[in-house]
C-alpha cells in the first residue's frame, strides 16, 4: 500500500504542477515491454538445467515546457522485475540506487523509482543541461553502458562543429565531517569534451574524458587518473550505411600513495567496432565486427590492457554477449567463475556477425543472423573459441506503437567455456524468445 501511495502521490504532484502553472506544457512519453525466454542450457554444461522466465519494465518520461527554451525532464521506472519473483534483486541498470529497502526489506526497483530529473535552458551563448541525466553512451552503440549520473552539460556551436563540455559526478564518499570518516577526497569525478562535425550524409566526432577516481584511497591507498578517447564516424555512401568507433583508455590505472609501496600501474586498453549495411528494396543485409583487447596477465607487466569491452547496450546476438539474459536472471556463473554464455566475453573478445532483414509487408519483418566469437587473448591451456550462433526472428507491428517479436537462437559452444580445464565437457545451447514492446 505504501508503494502504491508513493506512486500516486508522485503522479499527483505532476498533475498538480501542470494544473496550477497554466504556462506549463507537459508532454508524456514512455514505454512498456514484456519479454519471455526459454534458455535450454545457459551454463553450457552437459545435462545441465534450463531456465524459463518473463521480465518487464514500465517507464514514464514527462517533459515540462515551462517557457520557450526552458524545460524540465523526469523519468520514472516501475515494476522492473521478473514476473512472480518475490526476492528479485536484479534490474536492467544494476546500480547502487537499486538497494534493498532497510525498513521492510522490499526491493525498491519492484515498485517505483524516480531515476532522472534535469533542467534544460537555452542562453545566448549555448545550452545547459543540469541534473541526473543519461550518461555512458557516445558515438555508436558499441562500448556504451547507458546509465544515469548527475551532470552539468554545456553545448554550443563553432561554425558547423558541435561542442559539448561536461562535468560528471560518479561517487561522493565524504559524508560525515563531524566523525571524520577518513573519506576526504575519496570521490570520483570526470570532465569531458566532445567535438562533432556533421556533414551531408553523416558525421565524425571525438570524445575525450578525464576521470579522477579517488574512491579507493581510504582502503587501498591508490588513485586512478584515466583518459578515455573515442573517435567515431557515421556515414552513408550511396546505398551503404557505415559506422565505426575506436575506444582507448590511457593514463594511470593505479597511482599508489603512502603507506602503500606497490609499483604504479598504467592503463593501456583498446577496443574497436565497425558495421556496414545496405538496403535493396525490402531486403537489408549487413555485417559487423567488435574487438576488445585481452589481458590474461593483468597488471603483472605494469599495464592493464583489458579494461574495455563491447558495452551493455551492444547486444549483437540472441545468446552470445546478450546482456539482457544475464541481467534479468540476476547474472549467472559457469565453470571457473566466468559469467554464463550471454555475458561472458564483451571484454577480451573478437566477434564477427552477418545479418539480414526482409520486410514481407509494412507490418511484418523477418530477420536472420550468423555470429562467430572468440577470445582475443587467453592464458596458457585455454582455448580461444567461444563458438558459432545462428538466430532467426520475426516481428509484427500490431499498431504503430506496439510490436511483437518472436525469435530463436542456437549456439554451438566453443572450448573457451572449458575455462582451461581439458577434461571439462561443454554442450550447446538454444534459446526461444518473444517480446511485446509498447511506446507512447
Amino acid at each position: 500500500m505504501k508503494k502504491l501511495f508513493a506512486a500516486i502521490l508522485a503522479l499527483g504532484l505532476i498533475v498538480a504542477v501542470s494544473g496550477t502553472a497554466s504556462a506549463v506544457d507537459v508532454k508524456f512519453g514512455g514505454s512498456y515491454y514484456l519479454v519471455g525466454v526459454y534458455d535450454s542450457n545457459p551454463s553450457l554444461r552437459e545435462d545441465a538445467y534450463s531456465r524459463a522466465y518473463f521480465w518487464q519494465r514500465i517507464r514514464i518520461e514527462p517533459v515540462f515546457k515551462i517557457a520557450e527554451g526552458l524545460t524540465f525532464t523526469a523519468r520514472m521506472d516501475a515494476m522492473e522485475k521478473q514476473w512472480g519473483n518475490a526476492s528479485w534483486q536484479g534490474a536492467e541498470d544494476v546500480t547502487l540506487s537499486r538497494q534493498i529497502n532497510p525498513v521492510n526489506n522490499a526491493k525498491i526497483q519492484e515498485s517505483f523509482e524516480w531515476e532522472r530529473g534535469y533542467v534544460n535552458f537555452l542562453t545566448g551563448f549555448g545550452e545547459f543541461q543540469i541534473g541526473y541525466q543519461a550518461a555512458g553512451a557516445y558515438g555508436t552503440v558499441f562500448g556504451d553502458n547507458t546509465t544515469t549520473r548527475p551532470r552539468i552539460v554545456y553545448k554550443t556551436k563553432a561554425g558547423p562543429i558541435l561542442i559539448t563540455a561536461l562535468f560528471e559526478k560518479y561517487t561522493e564518499a565524504n559524508k560525515n565531517i563531524v566523525l571524520g570518516d577518513g573519506l576526504t577526497d575519496a570521490e570520483a569525478d570526470a570532465v569531458a569534451l566532445s567535438l562533432v562535425y556533421p556533414f551531408k550524409g553523416g558525421m565524425v566526432g571525438m570524445l575525450n574524458v578525464y576521470k579522477n577516481d579517488a574512491s579507493l584511497r581510504s582502503t587501498q591507498n591508490l588513485r586512478r587518473k584515466t583518459i578515455v578517447t573515442v573517435p567515431f564516424v557515421k556515414a552513408t555512401f550511396g546505398p551503404v550505411y557505415f559506422e565505426a568507433e575506436v575506444d582507448h583508455i590511457g593514463g594511470q590505472f593505479a597511482e599508489y600513495e603512502a603507506p602503500a609501496t606497490n609499483a604504479d600501474v598504467d592503463a593501456e586498453s583498446w577496443s574497436a567496432y565497425a558495421m556496414a549495411k545496405t538496403k535493396m528494396g525490402p531486403l537489408t543485409v549487413g555485417g559487423q565486427f567488435g574487438w576488445a583487447k585481452g589481458d590474461p596477465d593483468g597488471a603483472a607487466d605494469g599495464k592493464m590492457k583489458g579494461l574495455l569491452g563491447g558495452g551493455t547496450d551492444w547486444n549483437p546476438a540472441l545468446i552470445l554477449m546478450n546482456d539482457d539474459l544475464g541481467v534479468w536472471t540476476a547474472g549467472g556463473v559457469f565453470m571457473g567463475g566466468d559469467r554464463n554464455s550471454s555475458e561472458s566475453g564483451k571484454n577480451n573478445m573478437l566477434l564477427l556477425n552477418a545479418f539480414l532483414t526482409y520486410a514481407v509487408t509494412p507490418k511484418i519483418e523477418l530477420g536472420g543472423a550468423a555470429t562467430y566469437a572468440k577470445a582475443d587473448n587467453v592464458a596458457a591451456g585455454w582455448d580461444k573459441d567461444r563458438g558459432y550462433e545462428f538466430d532467426v526472428t520475426a516481428t509484427y507491428k500490431i499498431y504503430d506503437n506496439l510490436t511483437y517479436m518472436v525469435g530463436a537462437g542456437y549456439l554451438f559452444a566453443g572450448d573457451y567455456y572449458k575455462m582451461g580445464v581439458a577434461t571439462a565437457n561443454v554442450d550447446n545451447d538454444y534459446l526461444l524468445i518473444n517480446k511485446l514492446t509498447l511506446s507512447f
